[in-house]
């Protein structure tokens, strides 16, 4: 049987919007999918904030980087967004294979589905 495989790929930067993308990762994942979260546009600004230890969702947001679920943010918008030092100062690998972007069609090409937030 083939795994099931999901990119959520987050677009809005809102905190909760945000953290609806990880709370569905962590779904999916206890579900059995194998998981791939894409942090792009607006939400790579997110990233400034929820990583403060005061921020609501920091606690949800360092289980799903322990689980290993966010697999790339997008350099040119986390550029964008001066959101690119702090992607780094958290180790989150950065992704420009696409003029700067990630690849969605990277992805459906290696079976996963494409969800975008």
């Amino acid at each position: 049987m083939e795994m099931k495989k999901v990119a959520l790929f987050a677009f809005r930067g809102e905190p909760i919007c945000f953290a609806h993308v990880l709370l569905n990762g962590m779904e999916f994942r206890q579900k059995g999918y194998e998981v791939r979260i894409v942090i792009e546009g607006q939400a790579t600004e997110a990233i400034k904030e929820i990583r403060r230890k005061e921020n609501p969702f920091h606690g949800l947001y360092e289980k799903t980087k322990a689980f290993g679920l966010i697999d790339c943010v997008c350099m040119a918008c986390a550029s964008k967004m001066n959101a690119l030092e702090a992607a780094k100062e958290e180790g989150l690998r950065l992704n420009n294979e696409m003029s700067g972007h990630p690849s969605m069609a990277g992805y459906t090409d290696q079976g996963y589905a494409v969800i975008t937030f």
